[in-house]
């Protein structure tokens, strides 16, 4: 059964984002990308947010997405959140992104911010991208 145009997306941005070098070189782990975190993740890490999706109007039954991509930090300021925000930026922009059972017509950065949490030691860094697919 083919997967969900939204699923398909997100497993593809997952795996875009523990496979590229400059992402998995700054987060505690390679891995450290998460739809949920684990209990106790380790800092620094990303994880896929809220994900918005809406038929486009194109031939071929496209779909656009924006999806948010969380930075969570303990680092101390707001350079590390800063330097995965850009990492995310260019490994989302550096390379085509391949779903099963379709393509991406566009993927572009929209929105980048970094501030601190209401606890006041966590920073957050938080990327929104919006992507077009469509179906095979």
């Amino acid at each position: 059964m083919p997967l969900d145009p939204e699923r398909a997306l997100q497993k593809a941005l997952i795996a875009r984002l523990r496979a590229d070098d400059g992402v998995t070189a700054l987060l505690i782990a390679p891995g450290a990308v998460f739809d949920e975190p684990p209990q106790d993740p380790g800092w620094p890490h990303l994880v896929i947010g809220r994900s918005e999706s809406r038929p486009y109007p194109a031939d071929g039954g496209a779909t656009e997405h924006v999806v948010t991509l969380t930075v969570r930090s303990q680092f101390g300021g707001s350079e590390e959140a800063k330097a995965i925000n850009a990492a995310v930026r260019a490994a989302l922009t550096a390379s085509e992104l391949t779903i099963q059972d379709g393509r991406v017509a566009t993927i572009r950065v929209t929105y980048q911010d970094v501030f601190r949490a209401a606890d006041w030691k966590t920073t957050l860094g938080v990327t929104r991208v919006r992507i077009v697919t469509e179906a095979d």
